[in-house]
């Protein structure tokens, strides 16, 4: 079973996937149950992800499914195996939100990893001091013992980009990095962070310009994520007062997906985006 009894992202994405390969199939649960010698109940259970299947009734299923492309059922497989594996994150599950335990997640098993924030710099982009800052900032208190381990978890999420080579575009309002929410040195040392990280193969860094219009005020800020070979957005998370929710319904990808591709192509390119920050660090050294 997940840990703590509720559905984890992982046992969540193969149960949806087990539903729709079965609706597919046209078989109800009591036949699912019946290829498996277990009870409906468990079926819906593995379904809405409150427990996990295991590797050979996935095997099961997927056969009477029609499921052949072994690419699919690797991945299914892998899923099953991993599922209740416990991810470095969960050293610091104490202090951090169960929704955010899902986003570190999904960061950890994405293929590709794409970003727009309007407002701030994405916690794969922060600097440990900007990451400090804006944590001691929030509206809520928290110990500084408990911010230095949320520092720590953004700059472990970090490898995943640094050291992982996983693709990994950003698309940052210009707001981000020509108005200094932070003090000016810890400002400065953020666009130099990354205009470094832009420098990596797998990082491609955007600025959506002012003279974009209204386009930055349309949607908020999230993060899309893939888990094929193939960039095709398989899950959407989007921050908000609540904590995050993370989207999945296919209608949403695709909505969220056009909205990213609107984005890119209103945004400058990598070498003109480079450029406009390294203009904005240049008028700060000399203020």
């Amino acid at each position: 079973m997940p840990a703590g009894g509720r559905p984890t992202v992982r046992s969540r994405r193969l149960g949806t996937a087990l539903r729709q390969y079965r609706q597919a199939a046209k078989l109800d649960q009591l036949e699912a149950a019946e290829i498996i010698a277990a009870s409906q109940a468990r079926v819906s259970r593995l379904e809405s992800g409150h427990v996990t299947a295991r590797v050979i009734e996935v095997r099961l299923l997927l056969d009477a499914y029609g499921v052949t492309d072994p690419e699919v059922r690797a991945k299914l497989e892998e899923l099953a195996k991993h599922s209740k594996n416990r991810g470095w994150w969960l050293e610091h599950a104490e202090h951090l939100r169960p929704d955010y335990l899902d986003h570190i997640a999904l960061e950890d098993d994405a293929t590709y990893i794409r970003q727009w924030q309007p407002v701030l710099v994405p916690g794969l982009l922060q600097t440990p001091a900007y990451a400090r800052a804006v944590i001691e900032e929030g509206p809520d208190y928290i110990a500084p013992e408990v911010v230095a381990q949320l520092v720590d978890v953004r700059e472990g999420r970090q490898a995943k980009i640094r050291e992982g080579g996983t693709p990994y575009t950003a698309i940052l309002g210009e707001m981000v990095v020509a108005q200094p929410l932070v003090s000016v040195d810890i400002h400065r040392e953020q666009l130099d962070a990354i205009l470094e990280v832009a420098q990596r193969k797998n990082v491609t860094v955007q600025v959506l310009p002012f003279s974009a219009g209204a386009l930055a005020a349309t949607t908020a800020g999230f993060s899309s994520f893939s888990f094929d070979s193939e960039p095709t957005v398989d899950a959407v998370a989007i921050e908000n007062l609540r904590g995050t929710s993370v989207l999945e319904a296919p209608e949403d990808l695709a909505a969220y997906g056009n909205m990213f591709d609107v984005l890119r192509s209103a945004a400058l390119g990598p070498d003109a985006s480079a450029k406009l920050i390294r203009n904005i660090l240049r008028s700060i050294k000399e203020d």
